[in-house]
This record gives C-alpha cells, structure tokens and sequence, in this order.
C-alpha cells in the first residue's frame, strides 16, 4: 500500500492576516517520482459505485454530489489519492497525514487490511457530499466506524467559520478537535491531539471511544484526564528526530510562546501565534529545513532531523476559505508542486470549470511542459548550488505571488457572482500561464549557474 508522509498546518480564521480559515498540507513520498495533478472533478464525473485498489472494499455513493479540486496521482493505477481540495459549498478537506499509534490500541482494535479504507479513498469519498467542516468530520466517522481503515491518519476540514482536525485511532475509532479560531496546528507524522474533552462541543468521536478507553485501562495519567497522545500515541526514537523536530521549528517561527527543543516528545497540539498568519509565512514554514540553525543541511554536514522540505516534496495545498468576499471566489486552492524550498504557490479559485493544462496533464514521464516535472528540474540543479540558487528562487516566487495576487484582486473585484466560472477559469489559466513563464526563466537562470561552475573547463 502507497503511503505519504506529510505535514500539515491549520490555522482558524481568528489567526490568519484577513480572517480566513486555512487547511494545509504538504504531500511527500519516497526518493522516486510520483507525479501529480490537479484537476475539477465535475458531479457527472464523480463515480456512483467506488472501488478500492489497496483493499476489497467497495460502497455505492450518494446520487447529489457536487464538483470539487482534487490534487490526484498522474497515475492512478493505485487508486485516486485525491489528496485535497475545495467543494461547491466551500468546505476545504485534506487527507492524509500518516501517523502513528501504538500496539496497546492495535491489540484491541486492529486494522481492518481486508475491506477498509484509507488515504486512496478519503476525499474521494467524503468532500463532495459535505456542506461544513463539521460534516466532513461525522460523514468521515461514519465510515471509518462501518468499514474500518487498515492504516493510522489525520486528516483536517475547514469552512468560512470552523476548522476540524480529525484522527483515526485504531481499525474504527476515531477523534476531531475544533482548532480555536485564534490558534494554529502544525502537525507531524504522529498522533497529535493531546489533552482531549469528551464533554465539549468542540470536539467529537467515536461514540464508545470514552468507554474503550476506560474499560481496556489505556489511560496512563494520574489525574484521570484524557491525553490521547499519551494514551493511542508512540514516544519513539523516531518521533524525536523525524517528527518533533518539524513541529518545534515552526512554533519556534510562529508561536507566542515557543518552547522546549527539537527532540520534545510534549511540545504543544495548540498554539497561537504572536502575530497575525499570512499566505506568505504559511509558505515560508512549509518550505523550511532548519533555516538559522545548526540542523540546516546546506549549512551543516550529517544534520540529525528531518525538514519539512525535502525532495521527496510532491505537491503543496493551502486551502483557504476567504471571508469577507462573495462565496463565488472565497474558496481559493493554493498549490505548488515539487520540492518546496525551489516551488512557488498559485492561488487558483476553486470555483472553476476547469484547471489549467500545465498542472492538470501531468505525464507519468518527464515533460518539460508540466510544471511538476518542470519545478523537479529547477529543484535538482537549485539543490546542488543552493547558495547561488537561493536568491533567484526567493525572487521567482515572490514575483509569481505577487502578479498572482494582483490577478485575484482585479478579479474579485471584477467577477459575475452569479455565472463565475468561465471568468475564474480564465483567470487561473492566466496565473498558470505566468507562473510556467516565470519558471522557465528561473531555470535558465540555474543552467547558467551549473554551466559556469562545470568540472571541464580550461
């Protein structure tokens, strides 16, 4: 079974610079290439009956659904992954974050590697037919209770008003937490939500999950409160160099009040920000690899943790649903492919009716037409001379958002509220169209630089 690990970022619309509510994740695999797309899946494509590919499980789907973006695999001979993306209603899903567990749950209730789901099926099977965060969240529940998952993961939703984190635990069960909306998440490749309210209404589970708990003597604190981390979670050697690590430096960035060190096994589930959370700043974490620290790979030789950008980036999604403005241009897609640190985000309206070629006809092989294999070759010359890379990359992205941004201004401004989507279709092709523009020029930019600095010369 394919498996992606990520890390994700959530912030409520309280702790964002124009009140939106963000559901972020950036999408890794292995040191070989998967390419992605991103595509519109209209209600006449979405499939009635669904099968899955890594298990035997299949469901007959309701009749209504509505169009959603979706950053699915090029290939898709392992199932859809359709990773992320915006519905018609503007509610934002994200799935997966791989996570882990521990053998004292999986003893009780074990995976379900027979007919269960997982991330080849997640989004797929829930963000067409929600019109809320908090649907995304029960619909989601339902069907991990019914059918089972044969893996751990997290996985968020967002609206104009809410923000949900959600985590499987175990074959059936499952938690969500409501983020505040003044606060951020930045979430690992581990289970997160720590101290956990099973009489609030901002968080939800599986109905018997308090029980389970009780009943199977899982809780280790002495003061009878619920700490899921401590109680589904690991506190391994691993989680302390490759998952700890990611999360201290992004709080150490952004929280107002950082703690502890990049080995922590406790750092903070919520944290609030010491100013308000831009596009830009979300960018920027996503992209980092210990910038200013000992732990920087281009700096520093034998670095001991894992960053959150790397080569194995596949894609990155900020969905953002936008207050403020009509609902026809509120959802809005960011996406970047490839490594992160060489990348730039466009931000693509959702409520399209269809997406740009260049990130939508992503072959199985290189194209240099296709901005995912296009952002790969600026990644593997930028990677190898970084220190002259840097400054022409910096420039690059920030001249791409920037022209970008004027776009969606003019056009929020400009947009027929009641037929939209030729209008946004037109305007995400013209932000493609620069952002191809503008890459092609940064690569040739990073080919003078490797040319120059060729062993045969004389």
């Amino acid at each position: 079974m394919e498996t992606h690990t990520c890390t994700m970022f959530l912030a409520g619309k309280k702790a964002t610079l124009d009140g939106s509510t963000i559901v972020c994740r950036e999408e890794d695999y292995s040191n070989a290439f998967d390419p992605q797309r991103c595509v519109y899946v209209k209600p006449t494509e979405q499939p009635r009956h669904y099968e899955s590919k890594s298990t035997s499980f299949k469901i007959d789907l309701p009749d209504d659904p509505v169009g959603y973006t979706s950053t699915p695999d090029a290939d898709s001979s392992a199932g859809v992954f359709a990773a992320g993306g915006i519905n018609q209603h503007n509610v934002s899903m994200t799935g997966t974050l791989t996570i882990t567990t521990n053998s004292r749950i999986l003893g009780i209730d074990p995976f379900n590697t027979t007919d269960g789901i997982g991330e080849e099926d997640l989004v797929t099977l829930v963000l067409p037919y929600i019109k809320t965060a908090r649907e995304g969240v029960k619909r989601l529940g339902h069907l991990l209770e019914k059918y089972g998952t044969y893996e751990s993961n997290a996985l968020a939703f967002g609206d104009h008003e809410e923000v949900w984190y959600m985590e499987t635990i175990g074959g059936h069960h499952w938690a969500a937490v409501r983020i505040p909306d003044d606060a951020f998440v930045i979430g690992p490749n581990r289970l997160t939500i720590d101290n956990f309210d099973f009489a609030s209404d901002k968080t939800a589970c599986s109905p018997d999950l308090q029980d389970l708990i009780d009943r199977n003597q899982l809780n280790p604190a002495l003061d009878g409160h619920y700490n899921l981390r401590e109680i589904f979670g690991s506190q391994t050697v691993t989680d302390a160099h490759y998952n700890n690590p990611r999360v201290w430096y992004v709080q150490q960035q952004l929280s107002d009040n950082p703690t502890g060190n990049p080995t922590d096994q406790n750092l903070p589930f919520i944290c609030h920000p010491r100013r308000r959370i831009s596009i830009e700043d979300i960018k920027r974490v996503m992209s980092s690899h210990y910038q200013g620290t000992p732990y920087d790979p281009y700096e520093h030789d034998q670095v001991p943790y894992r960053s959150i950008a790397l080569n194995r980036n596949l894609e990155l999604h900020i969905l953002q649903i936008r207050n403020g403005v009509p609902d026809a241009v509120s959802g809005v897609h960011w996406l970047a492919f490839g490594p992160n640190a060489f990348n730039t985000i466009v931000p693509f309206y959702a409520n399209v009716t269809n997406t740009p070629a260049s990130y939508r006809d992503t072959p199985t092989d290189f194209a240099s037409g296709s901005m995912y294999w296009l952002t790969h070759t600026i990644a593997a010359i930028g990677d190898a001379h970084y220190e002259q890379a840097r400054v022409a990359v910096e420039a690059y992205e920030q001249q791409v958002v920037a022209t970008c941004r004027q776009i969606q201004r003019t056009t929020d401004q400009e947009v027929d509220t009641a037929s939209p989507q030729d209008q946004l279709t037109h305007a995400n092709q013209r932000m493609a169209d620069i952002a191809m523009k503008e890459a092609t020029i940064l690569l040739g930019k990073l080919v003078t630089v490797a040319f120059k600095e060729a062993k045969l010369q004389y």
